[in-house]
């Protein structure tokens, strides 16, 4: 896949699939954004990038810093091309009668209002210029519940109707909008989910899960025309047929 002349704005680029995105994106010769609350995480990766890359510390749940990121994005490189909403977070963990409320709500901030964040920044900017293509990082866990992850669950779901209502409001409009489930990754998620020691996902051995790098050349495969009859849908990486036509197979 080449991207050269593109811009990607990954959110959650500090570590695991969005640091693993932003490398991928930047061999492939795009321009990259790094957003993460963790300025000094993007700021080392955007310095190993080179160039190519620019850190913007951001907190996606609040919309008026997303929207700055945007503006920040495009005053380094005039465009953007492709967003990749990857930030999420998975605690709380909890059974719904003792969780935290506030818990439950900071997570549907990040997981939702994030997503949503990021579509409302970048549609205007992607339509003007005729088109872009947006990448949400789904789960299985949008398709049936698992124990103690009911604000997770809730919040993928959540996140695939946006990308499924961003192809149905903008296809027409040059949008290219899929959602990925990669399935377990090895990523610090995986660490936080093996301690709670709740439901069968906490029982998976390390080497049960991808590496980050299978789940960024997925999404590097997704800004090509073959991925378009997923558009408004869902790539799942769990498909050896998928991870054939990506390469990881």
């Amino acid at each position: 896949m080449d991207l050269t002349g593109k811009t990607a704005l990954i959110t959650g680029a500090s570590r695991g699939i969005g640091a693993a995105a932003a490398r991928a994106f930047a061999d492939a010769g795009a321009k990259v954004a790094l957003l993460a609350r963790s300025g000094d995480a993007i700021a080392e990766l955007a310095g190993e990038i080179g160039p190519a890359a620019v850190a913007i510390p951001c907190e996606i749940s609040r919309y008026w810093e997303v929207e700055q990121a945007v503006q920040n994005c495009l005053t380094a490189f005039d465009t953007l091309d492709i967003l990749v909403n990857n930030a999420g977070v998975i605690d709380p963990i909890a059974p719904l009668a003792i969780g935290d409320p506030e818990d439950w709500g900071a997570l549907i901030d990040v997981n939702i209002k994030g997503v949503y964040h990021g579509m409302r920044a970048a549609l205007p900017v992607m339509t003007r210029a005729g088109g872009g293509t947006i990448l949400t990082i789904g789960s299985g866990a949008a398709q049936r519940p698992l124990e103690g992850w009911s604000a997770y669950c809730t919040s993928k779901a959540g996140a695939l109707m946006l990308t499924r209502a961003a192809d149905e409001e903008y296809r027409d409009k040059g949008i290219r909008a899929i959602s990925l489930s990669p399935g377990t990754v090895a990523t610090q998620m995986q660490r936080t989910i093996k301690a709670s020691g709740i439901n069968a996902v906490s029982q998976l051995d390390w080497e049960d899960h991808i590496p980050p790098e299978w789940v960024a050349q997925a999404l590097l495969w997704m800004c090509g025309a073959e991925a378009d009859g997923f558009l408004g849908g869902e790539v799942s990486l769990r498909d050896e047929e998928i991870r054939r036509k990506v390469g990881v197979a």
